[in-house]
């Protein structure tokens, strides 16, 4: 297990430099991950992110299309909070392991 550290706090990371342990998130690190990321976040971001953290908490299979049907964003705004690769850029920021829908 790797580790990397967020602003002066050690956190636990697999190689892809997913969170192992999600835990150990707090927004002031999210903060640190999505500069890495290339975003500054938002309070639509932070939604978006409490919202995956709730869904990976309750065992729920994230997706697309679930941050989609949140009510907080549609699909379009969620790719233009974290363009590229969404799913996979907000599980980072997030602290939780990429979910299995991405490859």
């Amino acid at each position: 297990m790797s580790q990397k550290t967020f602003a002066g706090v050690t956190v636990d990371v697999n190689e892809e430099g997913y969170f192992t342990n999600p835990a150990q998130w707090t927004k002031e690190l999210a903060v640190e991950v999505a500069k890495e990321e290339g975003i500054q976040l938002t309070d639509k971001h932070l939604a978006v992110l409490d919202f995956l953290r709730e869904r990976f908490a309750k065992g729920d299979n994230l997706t697309i299309r679930s941050v989609g049907n949140s009510g907080i964003v549609d699909i379009k705004g969620f790719y233009g909070l974290f363009p590229g690769a969404p799913m996979k850029k907000a599980a980072k920021i997030a602290g939780i392991p990429k979910p299995s829908s991405c490859v």
